[in-house]
C-alpha cells in the first residue's frame, strides 16, 4: 500500500538508499527531517552545514524541515517534530540504520509516542549488499568525517568506489562506517534532478573527530 512518509535524512549514504528504495516500493516522500545543533550550525550526525542539506533538498524536490536540540534535549524534540508530521496527515518516517539494533529501538519507542509508522528499508541486509548497490546505482558519496581512534583521516574526501571498500576493508574497517567510524555527504545520484555544487575546504579538528569543511560553489 502506497504511503507517504518524512525521511530521516543524515545527507549520508545510508539515508539516501533508504529513500531511494522507499521511493522505489512506490511510497510518496512529503519532506525531510534533518536535527541540527542547537545554534543551527551544522547537523547533529554528521556535522554538515545547512547550504549542503538544503541544496540537496532542493535537487529531490523537497522541503527541508529543521529541528533544533543539544543532546539532552534530542529525543523530545524529534517526538515533536514527528507529532508535527503526523498531524500533517504524513504516515510513516523512513530511516536508514542498517542493523544496529539500538537504533531501531529508538526509532521505534519515539515514532510509538507521536503515532506514527516506521520503514526500515535496509534492515538486516549485508553490509558490503548495499554498498555495492549504491555505487550500481550511480550515488556518489564522499567521505567527509572520520573518528581519528579507529581510522586514518587520509581517507577524507575519498569518493565510495569498490576499490575503496576493499581498501577499507583490508586494514579491518566496517566500509559501510555504521559503527560510527565515519560519515559521508552524498553529491550525486538518481534521487536527485542534477549533482550538489560542492567544494571541500579544510580539514577541522573536533576531539577526536576530523571534519572536511563541505561548502557550495
Amino acid at each position: 500500500m502506497q504511503k507517504t512518509f518524512v525521511m530521516s535524512w543524515s545527507g549520508g549514504k545510508d539515508s539516501a538508499l533508504a529513500y531511494y528504495r522507499a521511493v522505489l516500493e512506490g511510497h510518496v516522500p512529503v519532506t525531510l527531517l534533518t536535527m541540527f545543533e542547537e545554534d543551527g550550525s551544522k547537523s547533529r550526525s554528521h556535522g554538515l552545514p545547512l547550504e549542503i542539506m538544503e541544496a540537496q533538498a532542493e535537487r529531490m524536490g523537497l522541503p527541508l524541515e529543521i529541528g533544533k536540540a543539544d543532546w539532552k534535549d534530542y529525543e523530545k524534540e524529534f517526538i515533536s517534530l514527528l507529532k508535527n508530521f503526523k498531524s500533517e496527515g504524513i504516515d510513516m518516517g523512513v530511516y536508514g540504520d542498517i542493523d544496529l539494533e539500538d537504533h531501531r529501538a529508538w526509532v521505534q519507542k519515539v515514532s510509538k509516542e507521536a503515532d506514527i509508522e516506521v520503514s526500515h528499508p535496509l534492515w538486516g541486509e549485508p553490509r558490503r549488499k548495499l554498498l555495492k548497490e549504491l555505487i550500481a546505482e550511480g550515488f556518489k558519496a564522499v567521505i567527509t568525517v572520520v573518528d581519528t581512534a579507529r581510522m586514518d583521516p587520509k581517507f577524507l574526501g575519498r569518493e565510495f568506489t569498490m576499490e575503496l571498500i576493499e581498501e577499507l576493508e583490508a586494514i579491518g574497517i566496517d566500509a559501510c562506517g555504521e559503527e560510527g567510524e565515519f560519515h559521508t555527504v552524498i553529491l550525486d545520484g538518481p534521487i536527485f534532478v542534477e549533482a550538489v555544487p560542492a567544494v571541500f575546504g579544510q580539514v577541522i579538528e573536533a576531539g577526536q573527530y576530523r571534519v572536511l569543511e563541505v561548502k557550495l560553489q
